[in-house]
């Protein structure tokens, strides 16, 4: 079968065996931004028509390439949602060189109703739920729009979506901050300074200011202080998420990781690394699922 993340910038094409195992991957900056007149149809038999033609006739997807931009906009499935619910909310499209299927996303509310949605990573959680176990676990999937997702016995209950790569980018590169920032996040010792002072009293607008006021004063030197806006906004974001005191699972790329691991540790909480591959385990475990 042929597995696909298809995503707002990246697309990303996988070949699996019959047991579900990688034996070919390609990708391209073909997101769905990018794909002229809406056409995904052709961008797919560009990068896969020599393993359609190879034989390889089921298709599935998942990702942004579901949303309202996408080939299909497919309705999210509601929370509580784990793999039967996910796959019976997948829709099929159809082409000339034949049919594929895309997974829907997972949506819940907040506590006040407010609501929040997923659409890719709910793959990716399928993909390493035999890795959890029964219970409940906490999983945070970095990134521009980290989501720290709450699964209980091999379904996800509730999630939250937080806003912190893409604050930091804007932080970095569209104020004030940014104009005393000479270096990335690479100071280990000022990220740790940053998530420690996420836990003080005065909130995230004046922890803020304090990236300048503490370079002003030298306190904070030029190359130091984007590690230390980094680890103040995912600091704010694990307090924000919650862990409830359990282990929480980092399923992402190996960098990230490194970034998530070392500000938890500063928290004091546990964490550990699930499969950054999980995507394919997920959308294999979808396909076994589908209609005939």
């Amino acid at each position: 079968m042929i597995a696909i993340d298809w995503g707002t910038t990246s697309f990303r094409a996988y070949r699996l065996d019959p047991a579900g195992r990688i034996v070919d991957a390609r990708s391209a900056p073909a997101g769905i931004l990018s794909v002229e007149g809406g056409d995904f149809a052709a961008v797919l038999e560009q990068h896969c028509a020599d393993w359609i033609a190879a034989g390889e006739t089921q298709i599935v997807m998942s990702g942004m390439i579901g949303s309202r931009q996408g080939w299909l906009e497919v309705p999210y499935a509601s929370c509580p949602a784990g793999l039967e619910e996910v796959a019976a909310g997948m829709r099929k499209v159809a082409w000339k060189r034949g049919e594929a299927w895309i997974a829907p996303g997972v949506t819940c509310r907040d506590d006040a109703g407010v609501p929040d949605v997923i659409r890719g990573e709910e793959t990716q959680i399928l993909g390493v739920l035999d890795q959890l176990g029964a219970g409940r676990h906490t999983i945070c999937l970095p990134g521009t729009h980290s989501k720290w997702v709450e699964v209980d016995n091999g379904r996800i209950a509730r999630f939250s979506t937080h806003m912190t790569g893409e604050a930091f980018a804007v932080f970095k590169g569209h104020s004030i901050l940014g104009r005393m920032m000479k270096d990335g996040v690479t100071d280990r010792n000022a990220f740790a300074d940053g998530v420690r002072r996420s836990a003080d009293d005065g909130g995230i607008l004046h922890h803020l200011f304090g990236v300048r006021s503490r370079g002003l004063f030298g306190e904070l030197p030029d190359s130091a202080s984007a590690s230390y806006l980094s680890g103040l906004l995912i600091g704010h974001e694990i307090h924000s998420a919650g862990t409830s005191g359990r282990t929480v699972h980092l399923l992402c790329t190996p960098q990230l990781a490194d970034v998530y691991r070392h500000a938890l540790d500063v928290r004091g909480l546990e964490s550990s690394t699930l499969d950054s591959n999980a995507v394919t385990h997920g959308l294999f475990r979808l396909a076994s699922r589908l209609k005939k």
